[in-house]
């Protein structure tokens, strides 16, 4: 029963994970990327939607190891 929970959420990590990353912009999206980067040295960096998403990505992928150890050892 623990391994069928445990694989389950293996997956919702997954593919959250997956569309948490393909949700962010690239590092060229933007006013940013068109002039090189200068315009991000005017206006500083970007905050909002791509910091959450970063943080929800790097929340995500740190369930995504810890599921996968915890398979590795009930099935090893």
């Amino acid at each position: 029963m623990f391994e069928i929970v445990v694989t389950v959420l293996h997956v919702v990590f997954s593919v959250g994970l997956i569309v948490t990353v393909l949700l962010m912009s690239g590092r060229s999206a933007g006013l940013s990327g068109a002039i090189a980067g200068g315009a991000e040295a005017l206006f500083g960096k970007r905050k909002g939607l791509d910091d959450l998403l970063g943080k929800i990505a790097t929340g995500l992928a740190f369930a995504f190891l810890a599921s996968s150890l915890a398979l590795t050892f009930i099935r090893g």
